[in-house]
């Protein structure tokens, strides 16, 4: 992990076996998050993968091999915490994507707040060619993003897409050659770093909580948060900042 001011860049750095998710991945993959949501200088988390080759290529395969039902579920439990705390981090995620993003290495970019693709960058959900189904959240986050249809269609033939067609179902947000791919993703983290960071969290609390609750709920709760945010320092600070047309300075209070 590296650190740069109000960003953060993660690297799964296994680039000799495609940066498979194996336990130990796992374990380093919580630590670091769990320091990034205690870091109040970092506003917004870049995650990539090592190597031109992969973002991540998938569950290590010679561990789940050995494991048992009881092992099993362990397995899927542990993954699926250590993705929803990326995904509840309170900070943007960006997942910069390069090469295979198969199996728990696309879950892991489902897990993220926005997906950035380089043009060389491949999808797929190839769990039903071994016998098994995604295990940290791909059957419900990927008909979540891209509806049910799409979504199936990719779980049950554990096709692998292109870059261009995850941008057309709406896997990914952008697309963009895979040398300015770094370059792209640094300069939209930046764009979001400037923001108010509580309006940012917020705005990442509402929309998830939202996404599973009836919409008249979900509007009473978008009202409360925003009756909250009006008490802030930050919306004082926002609000003279555009009245006396100048940039605000961010408390985060």
């Amino acid at each position: 992990m590296e650190k740069r001011g109000a960003l953060a860049i993660v690297t799964l750095d296994r680039p000799k076996v495609l940066n498979a998710l194996n336990t130990a991945t796992f374990a380093e993959l919580d630590s670091a998050f769990d320091e990034l949501a205690s870091d109040g200088e970092v506003r917004v988390a870049l995650l990539t993968g090592a190597g031109e080759r992969a973002f991540a290529a998938g569950a290590d395969i010679r561990e789940l091999a050995a494991v048992n039902a009881r092992e099993g579920k362990a397995f899927s439990l542990h993954g699926q915490a250590v993705f929803r705390k990326i995904e509840t981090l309170g900070k943007p995620v960006i997942a910069c994507v390069r090469g295979f993003a198969l199996g728990g290495g696309c879950e892991l970019a489902l897990a993220c707040t926005l997906r950035l693709a380089a043009e060389d960058a491949k999808f797929g959900q190839p769990e039903v060619k071994l016998g098994v189904i995604p295990g940290y959240g791909g059957s419900q986050r990927l008909p979540r993003l891209v509806g049910r249809g799409a979504a199936l269609k990719l779980l049950l033939t554990g096709a692998i897409i292109d870059a261009a067609e995850a941008l057309r179902i709406g896997l990914v947000d952008e697309v963009v050659p895979a040398a300015d791919l770094m370059q792209r993703a640094e300069s939209l983290a930046t764009e979001i770093a400037a923001q108010a960071p509580l309006a940012i969290a917020e705005t990442l609390r509402v929309v998830d909580e939202g996404l599973d609750v009836a919409l008249d709920l979900a509007l009473l709760r978008e009202a409360d948060r925003f009756g909250h945010l009006c008490d802030t320092a930050d919306k004082a600070e926002g609000t003279t900042a555009f009245l006396e047309k100048r940039k605000p300075v961010w408390k985060g209070e």
